[in-house]
């Protein structure tokens, strides 16, 4: 049976495709996903931890950050099918001898407090309730009316100090309710300006934006809030782009040097763009037309930042 692409599986994906994130921002994104998702195995007088989901992107993410963050550590990933009439195919994150990792990521597995030492900015905030919504949130489709965003928790100590987390952030004001669901725990939102919120706060800029488009065909009504909403996501798809854009010019600078790239075009797209972070593909387009006195299009821009990009990553070795 032929399983659907849900919003859940949209808004994860994209957070899980961010690129140049800081330390700070993956520890507490990691912290919060091990807390929620994490399993104790003892083995040998070690702790390992066993993560497990069904997205074989959420795996791959998990797997690489942890290596980014300690090459050391010694990480697994593997699958299992099971052979049921679902079908389905688990992914496993196995982190073995995981105390010092643990202790770096401030996880404890019997406190449901969220220590500061990982959460003491609105980065850091952002960066925590993204991982727990990779871990164990769901929202649904914007195109029904029964507007619903959740994460689940099995600890009641715990999701109150989630929720309290919320109320730190400082840009977007959030305010999530509690419920007790079975043996679990459910922090959710239910108005849609809040969900909204949520996900300008975890840095999901195209769901957003997604989220607020199929919004608009059932509902005409003018939303200063949607406005502002969808304006911030877009700002921070720019400043995100044009981040890892500078951070791989930086990377062929090092390595190779921009002058070396014997493309007179490309070299002064490489130190516009470092000198003008944020500026948008047009106004990168226009500097570069001024300074070789001919026009120079947003296209042929955005066609030399793809050609930076694969250098980039034939210098650095990454399999693609």
């Amino acid at each position: 049976m032929k399983q659907t692409f849900t919003f859940s599986q949209f808004v994860k994906e994209e957070l899980v495709s961010e690129v140049a994130l800081s330390n700070e921002r993956l520890e507490a994104l990691l912290s919060a996903y091990i807390r929620i998702n994490g399993v104790i195995k003892f083995s040998n007088k070690a702790t390992d931890i066993v993560l497990r989901t069904e997205n074989a992107k959420i795996a791959k993410f998990i797997y690489s950050s942890i290596k980014t963050l300690d090459p050391n550590v010694t990480v697994k990933l593997d699958f299992l099918k099971r052979n049921n009439r679902r079908k389905k195919t688990y992914y496993i994150v196995t982190i073995f001898d995981a105390d010092a990792l643990l202790e770096r990521l401030s996880v404890s597995f019997l406190e449901g407090k969220i220590p500061k030492e990982i959460v003491y900015n609105d980065e850091t905030i952002s960066g925590y309730l993204a991982g727990a919504f990779l871990a164990s949130g769901s929202i649904n489709s914007p195109a029904t009316s029964n507007y619903h965003l959740e994460i689940t928790t099995v600890s009641e100590n715990y999701a109150k100090w989630l929720s309290k987390l919320f109320l730190k952030y400082k840009k977007i004001e959030m305010s999530p309710k509690i419920i007790k669901r079975r043996d679990k725990y459910v922090i959710y939102f239910k108005k849609s300006d809040q969900i909204s919120n949520f996900l300008v706060m975890i840095g999901a800029a195209d769901s957003c934006m997604e989220f607020e488009n199929q919004r608009a065909y059932r509902d005409f009504q003018n939303n200063a809030n949607r406005l502002i909403n969808s304006d911030l996501a877009n700002m921070q798809k720019t400043v995100a782009i044009a981040k890892r854009q500078i951070q791989e010019i930086e990377y062929i600078d090092k390595h190779l040097g921009i002058h070396n790239l014997h493309n007179p075009k490309k070299e002064m797209l490489c130190y516009l763009r470092m000198e003008y972070e944020s500026a948008s593909m047009k106004e990168l387009a226009e500097k570069l037309s001024d300074e070789f006195g001919i026009t120079i299009t947003k296209s042929n821009v955005n066609h030399m930042l793809r050609d930076l990009h694969d250098l980039y990553i034939r210098l650095k070795g990454i399999k693609v």
